[in-house]
């Protein structure tokens, strides 16, 4: 095991299948002489060339329509947006392009692509910069939706996505390129749909993915301060929602708290708490509760993007009333 960044973790992940697959390039803004607007791709220009890590013009609907067609055409292509806020210029060729061609084929093409870069608010970036877009592109057919929370999962989950015969979105933070952690030596690969109990629990069970993971950490360890035994399920994904792992989870603690930094309106909370109350209603002893950002576009202001976005005080607060505490 070794301990690295985040950003490092993505960067090992995209370095190994592009040596191991030839057909795997990368092309976005900025990802090659400049080596990625967060540093990512720092060094990949160097050794594969300008062929296979490719620097375009501020143009999301043209380059992710070239990605589409060279993955149509038996590429492998990685497609980084400078931040998914950009990718709404770009989101024609996703949705209507990328995810649908296997569907509208008859099964003739699939389209062997990712889509990633960071997502959400990364700090008085203000309204149009600090957006998550993952119940947008989980609501399409033919996508899947890739959240990790750390470098472990960041380097096998994207290996697994590049390697994948379907469109992939895959969504980090900014916020977490730096983070360190251990990730483990030699060639491994995490399955996409399956969620990770990061902590096993028996009082309340709360869920949550990506960044939003820290504050779940964070709330349980406060939790436990106060003799609070709660179980923490990492999702990974969104789609697919490893449902049968937090229905199981449910069905031993009794109680949800789903924490999740989008706007509450057909969030992928909203998802998750339709399923368990359909699967797992006579499990519940009280209602669930979800944990979103406030209905609003997020202001520049840091105090308050701190007031807007979930945290552990809202988060430990809402598990002490599913606790009747």
């Amino acid at each position: 095991m070794r301990e690295i960044q985040f950003r490092e973790a993505l960067r090992e992940a995209m370095v190994e299948e592009m040596r191991r697959d030839d057909k795997v390039f990368l092309m976005g803004e900025e990802v090659a002489q400049y080596n990625g607007a967060y540093k990512v791709s720092q060094g990949m220009l160097d050794e594969f060339g300008a062929k296979r890590v490719i620097d375009t013009p501020i143009a999301e609907l043209g380059f992710a329509g070239i990605g589409v067609g060279a993955a149509v055409n038996g590429l492998r292509p990685i497609i980084e947006f400078m931040t998914f806020n950009f990718s709404l210029v770009a989101i024609d060729q996703v949705i209507n392009s990328a995810a649908k061609m296997m569907s509208m084929s008859g099964g003739q093409y699939s389209v062997p692509i990712v889509f990633r870069g960071p997502t959400g608010n990364a700090g008085m970036l203000s309204s149009q910069h600090s957006q998550n877009f993952e119940s947008w592109y989980a609501n399409t057919p033919g996508l899947k939706v890739v959240i990790p929370s750390n470098p472990q999962d960041a380097k096998g989950l994207l290996k697994t996505a590049i390697r994948d015969n379907d469109p992939v979105i895959f969504m980090e933070s900014e916020l977490m390129y730096g983070d360190k952690g251990l990730v483990q030596d030699g060639e491994f690969t995490i399955p996409i749909g399956v969620a990770d109990i990061k902590k096993a629990g028996k009082d309340i069970t709360i869920v949550s993915f990506g960044k939003m993971m820290k504050v779940a950490l964070s709330s349980a360890e406060e939790l436990a301060k106060e003799g609070i035994d709660a179980e923490v399920i990492d999702l990974r994904s969104v789609r697919p929602i490893d449902y049968l792992a937090i229905v199981n989870s449910v069905k031993k603690t009794n109680r949800l708290v789903v924490v999740e930094e989008a706007w509450p309106l057909a969030a992928i909370s909203s998802e998750i708490a339709y399923h368990v109350q359909r699967h797992a209603f006579d499990y519940l002893d009280a209602p669930i509760y979800r944990i979103n950002s406030m209905d609003v576009p997020l202001p520049y202001a840091p105090t308050l993007i701190d007031a807007i976005l979930p945290n552990v005080s809202r988060t430990v607060k809402a598990c002490k009333q599913a606790l009747y505490k």
